[in-house]
């Protein structure tokens, strides 16, 4: 279970976030990030207890953290970048945009000087303003990660629903927009929506094979 021994271990004063992201792998809808940072790492027992890595817990579950969590003392922050930005920067550029959007929204409900940020993966942004680290696994190893991942996927599969009202033939609401036989038969029946990211390999083959 995920702790805060890579937080304490950085042995910094102020504000440490750790972020994550989901929606790199779908071929439609924006991807999403969150970052997480408690004081002092104050963070109730119970719910300190039942954060994980959000790919390890039920839908269900995933929701009920996602209220904890907010509801909680925790100062969190969540971002986005579009599909077009993906087709503009790429996926990994357009993640760090949403990362940075996720970090200003944070500061924007309280105005604190970031210590330390602590991203899930093995990359990192260029020109980060703030001391910066990756993790690898960092969603099963870090709360404040964990944590992250749970509001970006919670986030992001709201969306997918509510796009899945305006685009309902995609099935998006059951698939979060990843190439299931259901979503690639719509494709060949219905085209391509704006939502879709346009230089992904399926798609990019659509768009040549008919235009």
């Amino acid at each position: 279970m995920p702790d805060f021994e890579i937080e304490k271990s950085l042995n910094v004063s102020g504000a440490v976030f750790g972020f994550d992201e989901a929606g790199r792998g779908p071929w439609c809808g924006p991807v999403t990030a969150a970052c997480v940072s408690w004081q002092n790492f104050d963070i109730p027992v119970e719910l300190r207890a039942q954060i994980d890595d959000s790919k390890k817990l039920t839908s269900a579950k995933r929701e009920a953290l996602y209220q904890k969590i907010i509801h909680s003392s925790a100062l969190y922050g969540i971002g986005m970048a579009s599909a077009d930005e993906i087709d503009r920067y790429n996926i990994l550029q357009a993640t760090f945009l949403a990362m940075r959007r996720a970090l200003e929204n944070a500061l924007q409900k309280k105005a604190v000087q970031p210590s330390f940020l602590l991203i899930d993966g093995n990359r990192l942004p260029a020109n980060c303003p703030y001391p910066v680290k990756a993790v690898i696994k960092g969603d099963a190893r870090s709360l404040s990660i964990a944590a992250a991942s749970i509001l970006a996927k919670v986030t992001r599969d709201h969306l997918l629903i509510k796009l899945s009202e305006r685009y309902p033939q995609y099935g998006w609401e059951r698939n979060a927009g990843y190439g299931t036989k259901e979503h690639i038969a719509a494709i060949e029946k219905y085209g391509i929506t704006p939502e879709h990211r346009k230089t992904y390999a399926p798609i990019r083959h659509y768009l040549e094979t008919h235009s």
